[in-house]
């Protein structure tokens, strides 16, 4: 695991956009399932170079990371092949 992982939102955006002391971030996309456990966030900033966005995907014990959370692998009925 990251070792960022588990902080909250804010300090991962912090970690990985590294906005400067008064400047804005924006969500601007973002997407909470409870049925599915999907859930995101998309942030948006302002950099010398332009706007920079990152997604953030909370995973189901809480923490906050920048990939997904790995999906439910499929379960195979066990076949008698005799």
């Amino acid at each position: 695991m990251m070792a960022s992982a588990g902080k909250s939102l804010r300090l991962m955006v912090d970690h990985w956009l590294g906005p400067a002391p008064g400047t804005q971030v924006h969500v601007t996309a973002f997407r909470t399932r409870r049925s599915t456990v999907q859930r995101y966030v998309c942030v948006e900033t302002l950099k010398a170079a332009g706007p920079v966005a990152m997604f953030f995907f909370r995973h189901r014990d809480g923490t906050w990371c920048i990939y997904p959370p790995a999906g439910e692998r499929p379960m195979f009925p066990m076949f008698d092949w005799s």
